[in-house]
């Protein structure tokens, strides 16, 4: 199926078009690059983001020490914009429609605004280690940048790379292939910047090496770096500062490569049969928002997943954000002494390691659910582990063999909810269309938007009033014992007691047993509603069956014009073949004709 021209123009007309022009998905090249490759790398600025644009103002910037109130509240007060921006980019979605699609053009509209953050970030803001005139500055700086990239560049990009999933086919098989190599793709960002970026952190939080302080030398002599007097490493902050602009054009770079590999191998088959149709919306007018909220809020099963999804993420945020404060202030090396490089080796390590356990997870957690009998009960059952592994960790904090097992306790526990929560909330969905008649999709996916995007700002803005609290400096990482008593309670503490939480609210939760009664009652209705309109009712499951037999049969006539286009092919170069080998005959044959006649003295004739 060929993208269309719609009936009413729009701004996106004249993008170009996608380069998958197969009607089916294929794994090569669409999955593997557009929903694998692509994402990955326009996912993972946001990724160092969010692990690492805390530590640089805290350790480059030092914002912490003269503007601690800013560093506290911007992330908290930023979350209201991230809503904002939610809101706006799911309306703008819904409301966009050209040939490229309704979401594939956002992707590249959030490029500019991208850019433009990431240069307020880290290059447009002033610096300098010796003046305390640039303060102002920086902070307008900072705050600029970080509501454009959170509030609206990321959500600009995430929301519809999101939706690409369910508008790239109706078949159900392809879309299940998408969807899953679709979650590896956050995954594989946040990988990228927390496995290998620590062991790189000495290029971005660079050491003095000016011969200020007390040198500390490896066996060989060779001096590693200096600490002052009270035994913490001396960054060279102006230093940081440079090459964190270096790093951040490339990160630019990169993301706009994977912006542009997404949207040139990826297609929104969905959206372009409703343009060829003529179809200006969904052919059902969704429900008002208000009336949503009240179907919703009625609803418990609904407002325990919306707190579990709170909970969720704002426990794996508070665990990201603090992983290498914490890794950095209750470990020392081999003499002694805490710094960042040596905090970002053991971060790299820890997350290497749990990653295990996730990936496990995605193989385990669907058996297990149809084992327990229920999705909610192997979520119930993950949080127990979850909460089990992070108890382990608080009572040996300083022992990193045991905090890497209650890491990987707490991963493998957390996997059900990873992979199953989504799942589950269509199940509420499904339930609340059986009770009410309708679906509440557009609000609930709303709330879970802005829950994703905005725990990170909640998340950091807790941790930085814990920094403030006990006085975080990133020269007194020798002698803060107040931050080595707090970072177990944030980086541990903090994901298990919101497992806790979600363990006690689950046994609450029962959705599940009403889902044969839900479908009965949906399919009820479905028959009602078709025979008021006089027309004859069809199953969903149907529905797709006759979907996927007509794509099928459309695929063998192509399959079949394309061998009688290349027999065609073959049989019209056969003839050219054997008019070439007349010709050449004849003109061989007309030469010995010519000679002979040449040879009695006749002039030669031609053929």
């Amino acid at each position: 199926m060929s993208e269309k021209t719609p009936k009413q123009g729009s701004i996106f007309d004249k993008l170009p078009p996608s380069l998958i022009r197969k009607n089916n998905v294929t794994l090569i090249p669409e999955g593997a690059i557009g929903y694998l490759v692509g994402p990955t790398l326009a996912l993972l600025a946001n990724s160092v983001l969010a692990n690492y644009f805390n530590k640089y103002m805290s350790d480059v910037l030092h914002i912490n020490t003269w503007a601690s109130a800013f560093f506290t509240w911007l992330p908290v007060i930023s979350v209201i914009f991230v809503v904002i921006g939610n809101i706006l980019v799911g309306r703008l979605m819904d409301n966009n429609r050209s040939k490229a699609g309704k979401a594939r053009p956002l992707l590249l509209v959030s490029v500019p605004i991208s850019l433009v953050a990431l240069l307020f970030l880290f290059v447009f803001s002033p610096y300098n280690a010796t003046s305390t005139e640039w303060h102002t500055g920086a902070l307008i700086c900072i705050a600029i940048g970080y509501n454009l990239w959170f509030a609206f560049a990321y959500p600009m990009y995430y929301t519809p790379h999101a939706a690409l999933v369910s508008l790239s086919t109706r078949n159900s098989k392809d879309r299940s292939l998408l969807a899953t190599i679709s979650n590896a793709t956050a995954l594989a960002a946040m990988g990228l910047s927390s496995m290998i970026l620590p062991f790189f952190l000495n290029l971005l939080f660079v050491y003095d090496m000016s011969g200020t302080g007390t040198p500390v030398t490896n066996d060989a002599g060779v001096v590693q770096y200096y600490v002052d007097e009270t035994g913490a490493a001396i960054y060279d902050a102006q230093a940081s500062y440079n090459h964190w602009k270096v790093f951040v054009i490339a990160l630019i770079i990169i993301t706009l490569v994977g912006a542009l590999i997404e949207y040139f191998f990826t297609r929104e088959r969905v959206t372009e049969e409703s343009m060829a149709a003529g179809e200006s919306g969904e052919a059902k007018k969704a429900l008002p928002i208000r009336e949503q909220a009240k179907i919703c809020l009625k609803d418990k099963y609904w407002i325990i997943m919306m707190v579990f999804f709170f909970l969720y993420q704002f426990g794996g945020m508070i665990k990201n954000v603090s992983q290498n404060y914490f890794c950095t202030a209750m470990f020392a090396d081999s003499l002694g002494n805490y710094t960042v490089a040596y905090g970002g080796q053991l971060q790299g390590t820890l997350s290497f390691i749990g990653a295990v356990p996730t990936a496990v997870g995605m193989v385990i957690s669907l058996p297990l659910a149809n084992l327990l009998g229920s999705k909610g009960k192997a979520i119930l059952c993950g949080a127990v582990v979850a909460t089990a592994g992070g108890v382990l960790g608080m009572l040996f904090p300083t022992n990193f063999i045991i905090v890497v097992i209650s890491f990987v306790i707490k991963a493998l526990g957390s996997t059900p909810a990873m992979y199953l929560s989504l799942a589950l909330l269509a199940d509420i969905f499904d339930h609340q269309e059986a009770i009410h008649g309708v679906r509440t999709d557009g609000l609930s996916m709303t709330i879970y938007g802005a829950i994703m995007a905005g725990m990170t700002g909640l998340a950091t803005g807790v941790l930085n009033a814990v920094l403030s609290g006990v006085n975080y400096d990133v020269s007194t990482l020798q002698t803060n014992t107040a931050l080595r008593g707090a970072m177990p309670w944030v980086f541990i503490g903090g994901e298990t007691l919101c497992y806790l939480i979600i363990f006690l609210t689950f046994t609450m939760m029962g959705v599940e047993k009403y889902g044969k009664l839900d479908h009965i009652a949906i399919v009820a209705d479905q028959k009602a509603a078709a025979a008021a309109e006089g027309r004859a009712y069809i199953s969903a499951e149907e529905k797709i069956r006759l979907e996927e037999g007509e794509e099928a049969y459309q695929a063998e006539l192509k399959k079949q014009a394309d061998a009688a286009a290349k027999e065609a092919a073959r049989v019209a170069k056969l003839s050219a073949e054997k008019r070439r080998a007349e010709e050449e005959a004849n003109a061989k044959l007309l030469a010995e004709f010519n000679a002979l006649r040449k040879a009695n003295g006749r002039p030669a004739i031609e053929g």
